[in-house]
Order: C-alpha cells, then sequence, then structure tokens
C-alpha cells in the first residue's frame, strides 16, 4: 500500500512540537487535537493543519460550581443493607461510598424524595429522623435489615476522577454542574460563545458528549472500589428538579425507588417498564433541545460540531429518532472492537463519521495493566484491536481514525510509531474502495431481535472489555466483520412491521435480560407471528436462553421450533432423549462452545451438531419450510466466527461454500465489486494461506500475520 494523507487526527502537545509535526507527517494526518490535560501550541496551531478542540461542557467551570454547589448534579444512591438489633437501628448513608465523588444533599426539596425501605419483607418505612449523615429508623423489627435510599451531589465529575487515578494526576479535581438549571444554561451559552470567540484557529469544536455521564458509582472499600457501572444508564440524570419537571410534564411521580429498584438500579442489560422509558424520554428531549442551542451557537461562529459517544453521551442515542435534531456535523466513537465500529459507521444523521483507535496514549490501559511505560508492549496491544476493528471498516464506511492521550508517551516505542503509520494508509485505501460502492454481502438478510430494538443497534452494555460474558456482544462482534445485511429489532417492530424483511433472525441472551427480552415472550402475538415465519421459511437462531421466561410449557418459548429448553428444576424426574452428534460441517473443527448443563432436547427431530459432557450444545431443527437453531454459548473468535456464519447460511438454506468466502477460517475477505478489488486478512498470529472463489476463478493468498492484501480482479 502506498503512502497516503487524511482522514487521521492526531493528539498534538506542547512542549513536542517537533515530535507533533513529525509523526502528523508520518500518520498522514491532516487534522491535530488537544486532549484532556494538554494544550497545543502556537506553533502547532499554526502549522497548517485542521484543530479540533475538546471542550466538556459539564467540566472545567469549577469555580462556577463552588459559588453554585446546589446545580452540581446529583444521583440517587441506596445504603447497604443493615439489621437491626433492636426497636430502631441508625444508617450512616456514606460509610459504603467514596467520600472524593459523593457529597449527601440534605436538602428539603431533597429530602422529599429519600426512602427507607424493609428489604426483609420489601416495605416502605416511614418512621424515620436524619442527622449529621445519618438516618435513624425507629419502630423497625429485629434482625430485619434496612437501607435508606438518598440523594447525593457528585463531586468529581467520574471521566476526570479516572483520569487522575489512571495518570497520577496532582491537580484540583474537577466537578460536573447541570445544565437542567436555567441560571447553569445561561452561564454555559455564555461559555461557550465566549470561548469560540477566543478560539479563531478551531475549526471542529468536540463535544465530549453532552451532559450525563453513564453511571460509574465508587465505593469507600478499595476491594470494591467499583461498586456499579453502566454503560446506559441514566441514573445519573436525577435532581428534585428534574424529577418536578417530569411530574408536570407526564402526570405521575417518580419515586427514589424508581430508580434504586432494590439495589439493581436499571442496567442497560436489563428490561424496564413504561416508567424507565418515559424517564429515557424526558432526558433526551432536554438533552437535544438545548444541545441543540449550544450546536448552533458554535454554527454560528463557522466551526463544525462533532460529539463524542462516550463519557456524558447518555440522552444523546445516536441511534435515536431525535438524534439528527442536535445538528452535529460528525460523530466520534471510541473503539476496542468491531461492532463499535459499526455503531459508528450506522448512524445516518452525520456527515462524518470518526473512529479513536486503541490503545490510548495513556501509561496504562483501562485494566491498569502497563501500555506506554515499562512492561507494556502498545504495539502488540494495536494489533490485536486493529484485527477487531479492521473487519467491520470493510463492511462499513468510516471516514476518519484517530488517536487520544499523550503523543509524547509514544517516544520510547518507535515500532509502534511504525505501526500506526501502517494502519493510517491501510485504512485510507479501503475508505477508497467504500467510495466507489458497497461490498458484496451474501443472501441472507439478519435480524438480531432484542428488547432495545434499533435504539441499541450494534452495542450491549459497553465495550466488549466490560462484559465479555454477554453472548449477544460477541454475537454481534462476529456479525461485525460478516458479508451480511444485519439490522437490529425490538419486540414491537417484530409485531407491527412483520418479518418479511428478513431470512434469519438472532435472539442471544440470558433469561431476563433485555437481550433476550425478559416478559415480551409472554406476548402470544410474538410466539405466534416469529412461528408463523419460520414456517414459511425463515430461521430462527437462539443463543444461551432464547425467548425464555417461566409461566409456559418449556422454559424457551420457541422451543417447538429450536427443539431444546432448559430445565429450571421441574423436570428432573423427566426422561431425556439419547442422541448422537451428526456434525454436517457447520460446526467448524476447533469450535468451542461452553454447554449449558440443563439443556434437553424437546423431541426426536433435533439434530445435534455439537455436545459437550453429553449436553447438546449446536442443535438444528427443521420447521415446516424454516429452521431453528440453538447454540448453548457463544465467544466471538476466527473459528466460532465462520460456525456462525455457517449456521446462517446452512438454516437460510444457503450453501456454505460460495463465491468471496475465504476457505481458512482464520482469514476473512470483502469483494468490492465496482473498484473489483479483493481485500483479504489474516486475523491470526501466524502466517496463513487461504482460497477464495470469485468470478475470475479461484485465488490463493499467503498472508503474514494481521496482514493485509488487496488483489484487483
Amino acid at each position: 500500500m502506498g503512502k497516503t494523507k487524511g482522514g487521521f487526527t492526531l493528539p498534538g502537545e506542547s512542549g513536542y512540537e517537533e515530535l507533533t509535526l513529525q509523526m502528523a507527517d508520518k500518520w498522514g494526518a491532516d487534522v491535530i487535537r488537544d486532549s484532556d490535560g494538554t494544550e497545543l501550541s502556537p506553533e502547532i496551531i499554526n502549522a497548517g493543519y485542521g484543530i479540533y478542540s475538546t471542550i466538556c461542557i459539564i467540566r472545567d467551570h469549577n469555580e462556577w460550581a463552588k459559588q453554585n454547589p446546589d446545580k452540581l448534579q446529583q444521583t440517587f444512591l441506596m445504603t447497604n443493607p443493615v439489621v437491626a438489633e433492636s426497636a430502631s437501628v441508625k444508617i450512616d448513608l456514606m460509610k459504603d461510598f467514596f467520600a472524593e465523588q459523593f457529597t449527601i444533599n440534605d436538602s428539603e426539596d431533597s429530602k422529599a424524595y429519600w426512602q427507607v425501605f424493609d428489604r426483609t419483607t420489601n416495605e416502605e418505612v416511614k418512621d424515620w429522623t436524619y442527622s449529621d449523615g445519618v438516618v435513624t429508623v425507629n419502630g423497625v423489627t429485629p434482625w430485619h435489615k434496612y437501607t435508606v435510599n438518598f440523594l447525593a451531589y457528585r463531586i468529581w465529575e467520574e471521566i476526570s476522577m479516572y483520569n487522575h487515578t489512571t495518570n497520577n494526576w496532582d491537580k484540583e479535581h474537577l466537578m460536573q454542574i447541570d445544565p437542567r438549571h436555567p441560571e447553569t444554561q445561561q452561564y454555559m451559552l455564555d461559555w461557550l460563545e465566549n470561548w469560540c470567540k477566543t478560539h479563531p484557529a478551531t475549526t471542529v469544536v468536540r463535544f465530549t458528549s453532552m451532559f450525563y455521564n453513564f453511571v460509574w458509582i465508587w465505593g469507600s472499600n478499595e476491594r470494591n472500589r467499583d461498586l456499579f457501572s453502566d454503560w446506559a444508564s441514566y441514573d445519573f440524570t436525577v435532581s428534585p428538579l428534574a424529577l418536578k419537571q417530569f411530574e408536570e410534564k407526564f402526570g405521575y411521580a417518580m419515586t427514589s425507588e424508581d430508580f434504586i429498584n432494590k439495589g439493581d438500579l436499571h442496567a442497560s442489560h436489563m428490561t424496564c417498564g413504561d416508567k424507565k422509558l418515559d424517564w429515557m424520554k424526558f432526558i433526551n428531549d432536554f438533552v437535544v433541545d438545548f444541545g441543540k442551542k449550544l450546536v448552533d451557537l458554535v454554527h454560528n461562529y463557522g466551526k463544525k460540531a462533532y460529539v463524542f459517544y462516550d463519557d456524558s453521551w447518555v440522552g444523546v442515542e445516536p441511534w435515536g429518532k431525535r438524534f439528527k435534531d442536535f445538528g452535529f456535523d460528525g460523530l466520534i466513537k471510541c473503539v476496542f472492537n468491531g461492532f463499535e465500529a459499526r455503531l459508528c459507521a450506522g448512524v445516518d444523521a452525520v456527515e462524518t463519521h470518526e473512529i479513536r483507535l486503541h490503545p490510548y496514549l495513556f501509561p496504562v490501559g483501562l485494566g491498569g495493566a502497563p501500555t506506554f511505560m515499562e512492561g507494556g508492549n502498545p504495539t502488540l496491544e494495536a494489533k490485536g484491536y486493529w484485527k477487531n476493528v479492521r473487519r467491520a471498516l470493510l463492511r462499513a464506511p468510516i471516514d476518519r481514525i484517530g488517536l487520544g492521550g499523550y503523543l509524547s508517551l509514544t517516544i520510547p516505542f518507535p515500532d509502534f510509531q511504525d505501526y500506526i503509520e501502517k494502519i493510517s494508509d491501510e485504512f485510507r485505501e479501503i475508505r477508497e474502495f467504500h467510495k466507489a460502492s458497497k461490498p458484496y454481502v451474501l443472501k441472507p438478510r439478519v435480524a438480531v431481535l432484542t428488547f432495545w430494538g434499533s435504539l441499541r443497534s450494534w452495542t450491549c452494555g459497553g465495550h466488549y472489555h466490560e462484559h465479555p460474558e454477554l453472548d449477544l456482544i460477541n454475537v454481534i462482534e462476529a456479525l461485525a466483520g460478516m458479508p451480511l445485511d444485519v439490522e437490529f429489532i425490538s419486540f414491537e417492530d417484530l409485531k407491527e412491521k412483520g418479518l418479511d424483511n428478513y431470512d434469519v433472525v438472532i435472539n442471544a441472551g440470558f433469561a431476563g435480560s433485555a437481550w433476550s427480552g425478559g416478559d415480551k415472550w409472554k406476548d402470544e402475538e410474538v410466539v405466534t407471528s416469529l412461528t408463523e415465519w419460520v414456517a414459511n421459511g425463515g430461521a430462527f437462531i437462539g443463543v444461551n436462553e432464547p425467548s425464555a421466561v417461566c409461566g409456559y410449557d418449556t422454559y424457551f418459548r420457541m422451543a417447538h421450533v429450536i427443539g431444546v429448553s432448559e430445565d429450571t428444576g421441574s423436570r428432573i424426574c423427566h426422561g431425556k432423549y439419547s442422541f448422537e452428534v451428526k456434525n454436517d460441517g457447520s460446526v467448524e473443527n476447533g469450535t468451542s462452545i461452553a454447554p449449558k448443563m440443563n439443556v434437553y432436547l424437546t423431541d426426536a427431530e433435533t439434530e445435534v451438531f455439537a455436545a459437550s459432557d453429553g449436553v447438546p450444545t449446536v442443535t438444528m431443527r427443521k420447521f415446516g419450510k424454516g429452521a431453528g437453531v440453538y447454540m448453548s454459548s457463544f465467544r466471538h473468535g476466527e473459528i466460532n466466527n465462520r460456525t456462525l456464519l455457517n449456521l446462517i447460511l446452512k438454516a437460510a438454506g444457503e450453501s456454505c461454500e460460495q463465491k468471496y468466502l475465504t476457505d481458512n477460517a482464520n482469514t476473512e475477505c470483502c469483494y468490492y465489486p465496482v473498484a473489483k478489488q479483493l481485500v483479504v486478512i489474516n486475523n491470526a498470529d501466524t502466517e496463513q494461506t487461504t482460497t477464495i472463489k470469485t468470478d475470475s476463478g479461484d485465488k490463493t493468498v499467503t498472508l503474514g500475520a494481521f496482514d493485509t492484501q488487496i488483489i484487483q480482479l
């Protein structure tokens, strides 16, 4: 691949001007950006590059925040249960929480929303008093356990908190202000206008998301510092003012328990009721309406406005119906994996789609292991991340890539600098292929069925490394690089629009989760419509506990289609079908599927393609003109990914040996028909040889570890 320029955003750093301009040339950058904690010197700003300036509109305002402490952002917290030993019990509200992150809001407006619960009976207790950080509960039942739901101000913005601890900063903690208050809104508008006036060189204002951060609650005990984190939770959006405005708009009041949910909160991997959906709409409307005012102000100064879809993104929802109303010019997503690149690429409401590659230029990674420091190997990390992201970039166009962090950290790692040069040239060539035509796809059209539907397309509770145990996140990571058209649908979509546009429906997740669907499977219309669709030729693929809900003859509501269900304990006296494994080649050698020990065959027609410890792990059952497939689990990887593709093709009635598929599961390819370019990639860390059937005959390619080859047909 030849040396090219453009489509690359480089983090600059004052004091390292020579390095900044050297890497800008080496990596083909056309834009230089600042990072949290860095500034760009005049020498960098005036070097002829586009300038991205990062702003986080809710932090870096400590002076104003100190003058207006009642306008800090808040959250509901629940104390750990305390067991009563007498007729009263005292509960220290902050005992279990990180004192540098939270402080109690004990105003009268706040205490109106506090609640005390007897968690043994799950009943609210009204007889309590508060003084100096302690709630005293009276008239209690000895040996019952009690908790307090209370409102707390967040006094250290969580990303600042993370950056401090990761980079060992010794400077003032940043606080976050709440734009719900009219005074805060006016302050923000005035601040941003002054900022635009004093940054004439800035071509793009990069909003570090908008107003409300994903929920990240730290504890006082270092053995369990990370009490709760969820990428898509709305729990950090509450305040007495917001609760009052919600009641005025929707005609009913939310309580603290609606958010606390017995201590579980409302993680995005769980289903929710209408109250939570109403609150999400309420927050989304506010974030869009006020956010648009800020975007319009940026546009008035001739600058573009991009939003970073991480950190304080709650209420932004780029796949939501109102995202286009912001008027953003670009969307930036930090990516560890392919599905995150697909998430960014698929948003049609912006002109520019940009991804921020990993590893970030930080001393350590998110897990605390060394990266850009002694003991780290950032080049190896970059190869692993690029391997995952590259699959998706072949399938969906991204306009720009870039890095974040502190460029000076790369000085001791020249091999990393060289590898980023290779990546940037590779990216730009792939980008040109997309400009010429869409890549070739196979016939089956795939729908992923979840509680959230298209709202949470190509996402599953955050980054892969945060929840690697979730089957759906593994499934969508596999799908991200497959030659298939994929859409995400909800149960409402299934009922209202039908499934005529799809050949395969995938439902993956544990019982009760938003990914499996939970109580949505109690709707007989869902089961009936899906059953009829399969009978007429569709393919239903279930993973882990698909369609699982209690109260029916089988735990899996679609057991009659997939031919398996799960024994929750009621069938230990029932007999089970014996079986023989009859793999027809769909399950690749080396496939690893963990068994689910209580899964059993529901009839003799179900074929078993793989088993472990006497338990079926991969099955297929014909149903009418269609088929049902079951996988007891799924973890993405080269061999497993190919098995999933094989099963999709077989269930849809298609051959697994088609044009523009590699015959080596460690490799993949993508064909661009207009340019007649075939891109072949090696996902393994060793040399691989593969053959591809094409319209120009068979092509055999040998690739080095993690290598890419482009063939003109």
